[in-house]
This record gives C-alpha cells, structure tokens and sequence, in this order.
C-alpha cells in the first residue's frame, strides 16, 4: 500500500524541517511504523502495510502543518505525533501548539506540547487551585511558573509566592554553612532555574527585593494569610498532612494556588503518610479544586527519561500485581 503526499513548491523548507538533519526524523517515523518514505519530484511516497502507512502519512501531515505553523520540528515533537497516531486519538499537536503561555527571557514560547500539559494548563485557568501530579519531566512546576509570571505581568496578581518543604532527597546533607537564606536555597533551587530562564535573573531580583516575588521553604507560610498572590507549592509529595492542611488554609481572596508533586519520589520518612496523598482523597469532590494527572507520555525532556519513567511505572505495576496476588494466596490459607 501506497499513501501520497503532494508537496507545494514553497513547502520545500517544511519537508527539509520534518525530515530533520540527515534525515534524522523521517528515520524515526520509517522505523516506528516499518515504512519507507521517499520524495520523486514534488511528491512524498509512504510504502508499507496500509494501518502503518495511514499512520505515518497523519504523522507526516501533522508535522508539516506545524512547520507551517512557525514550530520546530524537534524529536519529541515527531515521537509524540507517532504516540498519537498509534492510538488513533482526536487529539491534535497542531490544537495543541497553537497556545502560547508566555516567552522566556531569550524569546522562545513557552507552551504546552502534550495532550496532558494543555489540559494541565486549562484547569489552572479555570480552577481556583489544581493539584498536578506526575512524574518528572512532564512540566508541572515549569509550566505553572509561567502561568504565575504570565498572571503577574498582566497584573492580575500583586506577588508571586513559590514554595516547597525543605527536605533532603534520601542523603543527609550535615549542617550546612551561612545564613538562613543560604540554608535553605540548595532545596529551592529549581524555582530558582525556572524564574531565571522565564523572567531572567535582573527582572527576579528587582521583583524579589521589593516583596513582590517570594521564594520560601514550606514552614514559612504558618501564621499567612496570602491574598491577590499566585502562590506555586512544589514537590508537595514530601509535605505531611498537617503541613498540607496549613498550606491550604492560607489561602486568601484573589489568589490562585497550583500544587505539583511526584508521588513516585518520596523523601518522607518510611511509613509516613503524604500530605498529597490524602488532599487527594479529601479534596477531589469540590468543584473548585482540580486534579490533572501526567504520565509518562507527557515526559517532555530526552526521550531516554520517559523510558526510564516507562520502565519505573511498569516496575511498580508488577510490584503492586505480586503483592495482591500474595494477600490472596494467604487468605485462602
């Protein structure tokens, strides 16, 4: 089977852009699909099986229209169209891309790029607070931070307030020298990354030294009332209930709260219970609070680390399958 695509003249730089350097993303479509594609003259050949040549044209249209569009064909761009192809959904990276957060510093958009990062940036415009939970590299604590710069630019917020439990991940760390500030910096570091990058680091610090952007450890928000502020929770997996509980009571009238953790990459002590884990439980059935889960699928950085993600959810799956099968074989004992 035969699919076809007729290429404009002037849509000679868009296929150069899909094919990648040295052909680098046709190879991956060819592969994944067990096609061959190739040009003649002005027009683009798929030949395969029919499902997978069906597939790779959809896969192809797409990234033409995105190229079009004004977007970068990048890898993780042609392995998410594929994802999508594969499973036949309606969802389409072309709707997807179309929304524009906000730009960095140096110019680039920052945008949603899976079906799971747009809804996890709808529900933080519609809801009051959203709990976004999933594994690393989906983009939660990024993607939430140019929501709050996007909101305070356009002044719909007076102060930006980023938070997270200063825990150490499963090492002790010892005393560690300098003031308070310096103590406690190590563990919000990665807010740090992201203000830097989004609102570079001249803008933060003017913002910062007149209160209006606030980088806390967790125990600070005791004792707050925190009205008209965009207010981030960040690894909100290593918080404890009653930590959880105060944190959500601080909230005052005008603000909006977005809470992301992992609950894959605990740090609590063994046997204690999270403070995500039992807001979920709960919270989920008020209307105003929304809870957005990503998955590997969504992972947005080297394509490696959504297999290792992958590889994790799979080995956790298996893990929670023997240990049921262990109950039942001791009740029938």
């Amino acid at each position: 089977m035969i699919e076809t695509i007729e290429i404009d003249q002037n849509d000679n730089v868009h296929i150069q852009s899909v094919f990648g350097n040295l052909d680098r993303n046709v190879k991956l479509i060819e592969k994944h699909f067990g096609v061959s594609v190739f040009m003649r003259k002005n027009t683009l050949y798929i030949d395969g099986k029919e499902e997978d040549t069906q597939k790779a044209k959809r896969v192809i249209d797409e990234l033409l229209a995105l190229s079009k569009n004004g977007a970068r064909i990048e890898e993780q761009k042609v392995r998410y169209t594929m994802e999508l192809a594969d499973e036949r959904s309606k969802d389409s990276l072309l709707e997807i891309d179309k929304e524009v957060i906000c730009h960095t510093v140096m110019g680039k958009p920052v945008k949603p790029k899976t079906a799971g990062q747009k809804a996890y940036t709808d529900a933080i415009e519609e809801k009051m607070i959203v709990f976004g939970i999933g594994p690393a590299g989906t983009g939660k604590t990024y993607l939430a931070m140019a929501k709050a710069i996007t909101a305070f630019k356009n002044e719909e917020v007076s102060r930006i307030i980023l938070t997270r439990p200063a825990i150490e991940a499963g090492e002790k760390l010892g005393f560690l020298p300098g003031d308070l500030q310096s103590k406690v910096d190590p563990y919000l570091r990665p807010l740090y990354d992201a203000l830097y990058q989004i609102m570079g680091a001249e803008s933060f610090q003017k913002n910062m030294e007149k209160g209006a952007i606030e980088v806390a450890p967790l125990a600070y928000m005791r004792g707050r009332t925190l009205d008209n502020a965009y207010i981030i929770l960040d690894e909100a997996q290593n918080t404890t209930p009653a930590q959880m509980k105060m944190f959500l009571t601080r909230i005052g009238f005008g603000s909006k709260v977005v809470i992301t953790g992992d609950k894959t990459q605990k740090d609590l002590a063994p046997g204690s219970a999270s403070g995500l884990d039992i807001a979920e439980t709960v919270l989920k059935k008020i209307p105003d609070i929304g809870f957005i889960y990503l998955t590997s699928k969504d992972v947005v950085r080297h394509p490696l680390v959504q297999q290792i993600v992958k590889a994790y959810e799979e080995f956790d799956k298996d893990k929670e399958k023997k240990a049921k099968n262990g109950r039942k074989q001791r009740k029938q004992i």
